[in-house]
Parts: structure tokens; sequence; C-alpha cells
């Protein structure tokens, strides 16, 4: 005997099949619960219990006081090769901004332990950090704190940062960016995150950290970047399998995202 799913299971297909459709463009106001009761002859309850698992997969947004509204595509972040921020925000027709919450020049000493032995820093040596907010049609997507060797950059401003550091990198400086070596993770974030990403605290976020290398193979930053789970899908392409033996992964622990920040301000 076929058992149909319940009767939201339903509803929710119905749901989504109006979304890609392509009736509801992003940013469009969705259909209201009264509006979903009376087009599929279900209660105000069940057309709830829908829309808010549409929420809850970040296809629908609800805005207090406003209403549902269809939630923008995610950004598409490459895991292949670095790629600008301002210019796959661009790329999927969204306006980049960059808000720089702080910058600061230190020494290396200050920088915590980790951040010195990816750049193979002495303790003397002079390091620039920022802290940025990256938007997406002025919505917060990215949260991030990098430390960059002074060195190879010397005379970086605050307002520099305020753009895309690629480009600046390659255009003022004229340095050949070679790639990076990059780790991944889910964390739950936290209050302070929360409140710089406008999310509630205890959201995913997927956390990267990474250390960028010149041409050559000296390293120019270390990087701790956090992004909102539900702004962004990572993409990659994988090729055949190579061997019957597991994959090699490492334990983390289960929140373990404290935002390193530079120990003091001191000039360098």
């Amino acid at each position: 005997m076929l058992v149909k799913d319940p009767i939201y299971r339903q509803l929710h297909d119905e749901l989504c099949g109006l979304l890609r459709a392509g009736g509801f463009p992003p940013g469009a106001q969705f259909l209201t619960e009264r509006e979903v009761g009376a087009r599929f002859a279900v209660s105000r309850a069940t057309a709830n219990k829908a829309l808010a698992g549409l929420v809850s997969e970040g296809m629908l947004e609800f805005r207090k006081g406003v209403g549902t509204f269809v939630a923008a595509a995610p950004l598409g972040y490459d895991l292949r090769a670095l790629a600008s921020f301002t210019g796959k925000c661009r790329d999927a027709g969204r306006t980049p901004s960059t808000k720089v919450l702080r910058f600061a020049k230190l020494r290396a000493r200050s920088a915590p332990a980790e951040v010195r032995a990816a750049l193979r820093a002495e303790a003397g040596e002079p390091l620039y950090f920022v802290e940025r907010l990256r938007l997406a049609d002025r919505e917060p997507v990215i949260l991030e704190r990098r430390y960059i060797a002074a060195s190879h950059c010397l005379g970086l401003s605050r307002a520099d940062c305020a753009g895309s550091l690629y480009a600046l990198w390659a255009e003022r400086y004229r340095l050949q960016i070679a790639g990076a070596e990059q780790s991944i993770r889910a964390v739950d974030l936290s209050a302070h995150e929360a409140r710089r990403l406008r999310v509630r605290p205890g959201r995913a976020g997927l956390l990267t950290i990474a250390t960028g290398y010149l041409a050559g193979g000296a390293p120019l930053w270390w990087e701790w970047t956090l992004y909102r789970a539900d702004a962004y899908e990572f993409q990659n392409r994988l090729g055949g399998l190579r061997d019957a033996h597991p994959a090699v992964g490492h334990f983390m622990p289960a929140r373990g995202a404290a935002v390193p920040a530079p120990a003091g301000q001191g000039g360098a």
C-alpha cells in the first residue's frame, strides 16, 4: 500500500515548486500563512509548519513585523582556487562592501603562537592585523581576521583594507600569490560573532583557517574567516577514487572557534 507523505510535507514540496518556478525572485515577499492556507486548502497551522521548514532550510527568511521573503541565493565559494570576495559577489549580481573593524601594526611577538609559526615570523618582525566585515547588498556574510607580513606590503593602510586585498597585492605591490593551505570546519556562532553577522547566537558558521603564500613559498598572510552558513555554499570538484584507505581527518573540540587577536596593540 502506498503511504503518502504528511500534509505539511506535501505542502512543503508544493511551495518548493513555486520557488523553483521563478515566480518569486530573491528578495520578493512570499505568500502569507493565510494565502498559503487559502491557495492549498490547508489549515494555518499546517501552512505555518511548512513555511517554518523553508525558513530553517534557508529558502525563505522571516522579517519580524514585515513578513516572509525569498532568500537570496547563496554565494559560491570555489575550493579549487583563491577568489576575490569582491569579484564573486559582483558575479552573483550583488553589491559588495567591506567594513574595517580594526587595523593595527604590531610586532610578531604580540601575535598568537599559531600565527607566528604560520608566517615564520621572528618576535621583532612587523605584522599588520586587520579585522573586517564583508557585506553583500549591505548584509554581513563574512567576519574575517587576518595577519599580514608587513615586509611584503609596506605602507598598507586601514583605507586599503576596505577593498580587495588580492587586487591590491597584485596591482600595487606586484606580488604573485601562489595559493593557500586551508582547513574548513563547522562551528556554532558565539554571541559576539552572531551580533556581527546579524544572526541568532548558536547558528551554524563555516570557519576557515588559512595561510597564504607567494610564489617561491614565502608566507604572506594568516587568516581566520567565519562565513555565515546560510549565505554560502562551498563548491569543489572531486577526482576519481584513489584507493581503499579511509580519508584522514582530525578530531576538533566541539566549539574551538576562539578568535585569535593581538596580545597588544603596540606600534612597530
